[in-house]
């Protein structure tokens, strides 16, 4: 059978030997220079293409230290800036980010308004996350008791969680009972331009002890639980909260009447639109 000759095109031809180009009176390439020590006195030839790579030092800009912080425990740590930030975020969800602070006593309801409110949001085509105060304690706070430094411990944590949700343009709805007004005014002081919004739970003790839910207050009352909010633990009710949410006309109002009032306030204050 006739041979077939490869076309030319396809045929690929190697570069000339070091020898090769010598004796055809041609410079070898730069590279083959280098790595062979040429172009010049012997064993230079790798420095000078160093130097061309790294410029001339005294041309080359000085390079200042990175500023490096000491914050609380941690040394030597550096805030990376990253080019995508909380308005691009916004304005691909169409939204503002935010954190909706949700205190009250045990059985006001905090749960109940945030599940509902996180529905209202979600059917109108809204990102929210829900961070309830028991659910935390299963993972996040899960070493963490009911001490006075604890709870403070347990808010700061929360808080730090919440702040990074609202940075990512997320609705963040924080449901705990966060009994202590400092703790709850330093969540608060984490977030600029008014993305803290308090939602406080303003339902008499005897309607939250009535409710009992989880059977508490039983317990508290009987010695069996120290340091319950409301019995022998203060609760330090908000003095300047966004939302106050009460009883009407001696009933309390339904879920989704109380996740109503939070959206008039969001969609009023443009926090549902980016």
């Amino acid at each position: 059978m006739p041979s077939h000759a490869i076309p030319s095109p396809l045929l690929r031809a190697r570069p000339p030997a070091p020898a090769a180009a010598a004796a055809t009176g041609r410079r070898a390439p730069s590279r083959v220079v280098a790595a062979l020590g040429g172009g010049g006195p012997a064993g230079r030839g790798m420095e000078q293409q160093q130097q061309q790579l790294a410029g001339d030092g005294s041309r080359s800009p000085v390079k200042e230290k990175p500023l490096v912080s000491t914050i609380g425990k941690s040394t030597n740590i550096l805030w990376h800036n990253c080019p995508i930030g909380q308005s691009e975020r916004q304005n691909l969800l169409g939204q503002k980010g935010c954190v909706i602070w949700i205190t009250g006593l045990s059985g006001s309801g905090k749960s109940t308004l945030a599940c509902a409110l996180s529905r209202e949001l979600h059917c109108s085509g809204h990102l929210t996350y829900v961070l309830d105060g028991d659910n935390l304690r299963h993972g996040l706070n899960r070493d963490l008791s009911f001490k006075a430094e604890d709870r403070a411990e347990n808010i700061r944590r929360v808080g730090e969680v919440a702040k990074l949700f609202a940075d990512a343009g997320i609705i963040c709805i924080a449901s705990l009972i966060s009994p202590y007004r400092r703790d709850r005014d330093a969540c608060r002081v984490l977030l600029p331009e008014s993305r803290f919004i308090e939602v406080f739970m303003d339902l008499p003790l005897e309607i939250c002890e009535a409710r009992d839910p989880k059977g508490l207050y039983k317990l508290a009352r009987s010695g069996k639980i120290k340091g319950f909010t409301g019995i022998d633990d203060p609760y330090e009710s908000p003095v300047n909260s966004e939302i106050v949410i009460k009883m009407v006309d001696g009933e309390c109002p339904s879920p989704k009447a109380m996740a109503q009032h939070v959206l008039c306030y969001l969609e009023e204050n443009g926090y549902l639109q980016a």
